[in-house]
């Protein structure tokens, strides 16, 4: 039996994560979330006993110091943060209060015997694109960005008491993760939600930034490979998609496939925070996975289906 804690367990990624962890009978989850922006709704469902959800917030050394000296944890998943271009925009300070619960996750870590932590970071670590594809070994920290800058110091202590106290870890890099559990802040479940209903779909100047976007059950089946092999131990990884297309196009495709009457809607450009090209290397999780990506298009009608925004 593996005990495993997810902290930010409630949200997209990480409470898609809980309901494929806790579908194998040897793993026991706790899920610490503060409901800040997860929502119990997105914990597994009654016929599952091998879990179990505490509301606590990661950040307040008293609330996780009380679950991880508990619990005897194997693995630790770090997924707990503040998320979102314009919430981590509006509330800077709240971000950078995210700083203390990486270093409560990794002291605790480290004194109770965990085997690994998995720490959520983000593309936004590349800031600006100096080259494409964006390659895990030469990121530019240029972005200004106090979530961009979390992250990296985030990735930076997880580095260092791999260092110094020679705990294992696994830097993921999400890039623009979706699926039926993500909120309608993000840009694909927004458009999803506007299109099902006919309203118009808004996007920021004339939407010729790129992104590229990773199905979750891509995300999963990667992430659950690395904890049943072993892969990527004291290593980053980028975990996104290398299927570029811009924001135009993709409300345009959204269009198309539910067949809207949808308008696209253009807005001022945001003063920060948008930035103009996102394209990773996935080599390493193409390895690891070993099987073709799920299609964007294919993305978005199963999203549809099983969404439950």
């Amino acid at each position: 039996m593996a005990n495993i804690l997810v902290t930010g367990g409630a949200g997209n990624i990480g409470g898609s994560l809980v309901n494929r962890l806790v579908q194998n009978a040897d793993h026991f989850v706790v899920v610490a979330d503060n409901l800040l922006t997860g929502a119990v709704d997105k914990l597994p469902n009654s016929s599952f006993d091998n879990w179990k959800f505490i509301k606590s917030d990661v950040n307040d050394y008293r609330d996780i110091s009380a679950i991880m000296l508990a619990h005897n944890f194997d693995y630790v998943f770090h997924y707990g943060a503040v998320v979102g271009v314009k919430r981590t925009l509006d509330n800077p300070k709240l971000v950078l209060d995210d700083i203390e619960g990486i270093k409560n996750v990794l002291n605790l870590s480290k004194n109770t015997g965990v085997r690994r932590v998995f720490f959520s970071s983000s593309s936004e670590v590349y800031g600006e694109p100096v080259e494409i594809p964006q390659y895990e070994d030469t990121t530019p920290l240029n972005s200004r960005l106090p979530y961009a800058i979390v992250k990296n110091v985030g990735e930076a202590f997880f580095k260092s008491y791999h260092q110094e106290y020679g705990l294992a870890y696994t830097i993921f890099r999400f890039f623009n993760t979706y699926g039926p559990r993500q909120s309608t802040d993000f840009v694909i479940s927004k458009f999803i939600e506007s299109a099902l209903h006919g309203k118009d779909l808004t996007i920021y100047g004339e939407g010729n930034q790129t992104r590229t976007f990773c199905y979750i059950d891509d995300n999963l089946d990667t992430i659950e490979r690395i904890l049943q092999t072993g892969d990527c131990k004291n290593d980053v990884i980028n975990i996104g998609s290398d299927e570029e297309v811009t924001i135009y196009q993709l409300a345009e495709k959204i269009i198309s496939i539910l067949k809207s009457k949808s308008k696209i809607v253009h807005l001022p450009p945001l003063k920060e925070g948008d930035m103009s090209r996102r394209k990773p290397d996935i080599s390493k999780m193409k390895k690891i996975l070993g099987k073709p990506l799920i299609s964007l298009d294919e993305g978005i009608r199963l999203t549809v289906e099983k969404r439950m925004f």
